[in-house]
């Protein structure tokens, strides 16, 4: 009788021909996809982004792809609740981390992560991205959205609209900021979802230029149902990314993070909020600040790659729709 992992093998050429390993056995691909080297036969990219160049806070993210990769080898390759397997509607593989040749300058970081996305956009491959922290968003969303201003599902304690801090725009808090600056994201089809840090200078910008916020107490006041209605009602149908940044979940779920906010959200309403975003037109999405140093038995980067699991189905849906379209 066949395992799980060969009756998935063997359904799908995406996964891969370690499948029939436990999570502890074999090359720790992102959910024992494939790893691919060539694009050409790639639909979806799984990508490693191992940067924390503009982190300002405790240190630690660059390790959260690793990590992340590691324990997304227990999660299955179907989703147990919404019943999708990706990998018999995409061709997925994980491509490996972003190449990132000087490190130590937060400029050169951005613009190279910049140029590896447009390759990326160029040969047609939707991103999911294991981050690093959340400073990496930006010159994704600036390769992704160049033309055409993408929409902004946002689960994250903290707006990140900041502008400069310590000389300089590109860190972890300003990531929404920049992109709405540039024209690559639609500022009135971007919500934030679960906000609860940060003053009213971080605030001031989002509110002025029409984005949605909904904080963990509106969250709670409002309840999941409705929250999901008013996301997908303010993304509509356009092209859309997810941004989660693990510290949208209470340190209790996720304390493996730079910036920890009590009160937050529990790992099932997290999943939740993804999984009524089935149905609209996702291009890409990430999971950032996962911050292994700081984190317990893995259940940060457990979560994270859980979180990243649902992008993908995500993803994989859509893009199935628009290819019978």
């Amino acid at each position: 009788m066949n395992t799980p992992f060969e009756d998935y093998a063997r359904r799908t050429k995406s996964y891969s021909k370690n499948a029939d390993l436990r999570s502890y056995a074999g090359i720790a691909t992102f959910f024992k996809s494939n790893f691919g080297d060539d694009w050409s036969q790639i639909d979806i990219a799984l990508v490693g982004l191992p940067s924390e160049a503009g982190l300002l806070q405790r240190s630690g993210t660059r390790h959260g792809p690793r990590e992340m990769r590691a324990q997304s080898c227990n999660i299955l390759p179907h989703n147990p609740l919404t019943k999708v397997v990706p990998f018999e509607l995409a061709r997925i593989a994980d491509i490996g981390d972003v190449p990132i040749e000087r490190v130590l300058s937060l400029e050169s970081v951005t613009s190279e992560i910049h140029d590896f996305y447009v390759k990326l956009r160029t040969a047609n491959l939707i991103p999911i991205t294991a981050g690093g922290d959340h400073a990496i968003t930006y010159p994704i969303l600036k390769a992704l959205g160049a033309g055409r201003p993408l929409g902004l599902v946002k689960i994250d304690a903290h707006l990140d609209t900041a502008q400069s801090m310590a000389g300089t725009t590109l860190h972890h808090s300003a990531p929404f900021w920049n992109a709405v600056k540039d024209g690559v994201l639609d500022p009135k089809r971007t919500i934030h979802i679960a906000i609860r840090d940060g003053g009213e200078d971080f605030q001031k910008f989002a509110y002025e230029t029409g984005q949605t916020v909904i904080d963990i107490d509106k969250f709670h006041e409002m309840g999941m149902k409705a929250v999901v209605a008013e996301a997908r009602r303010v993304v509509g149908d356009g092209p859309t990314y997810i941004s989660f940044d693990i510290d949208s979940l209470d340190p209790a779920y996720a304390p493996g993070t730079g910036i920890p906010v009590v009160g937050g959200l529990t790992s099932y309403e997290g999943m939740k909020i993804l999984h009524g975003l089935r149905g609209l037109d996702i291009i890409g999405g990430d999971v950032v600040e996962v911050s292994p140093p700081w984190d317990h038995a893995g259940i940060t980067a457990l979560a994270g790659a859980q979180m990243m699991f649902e992008i993908l189905c995500l993803s994989a849906e859509a893009f199935a729709r628009r290819r019978m379209s």
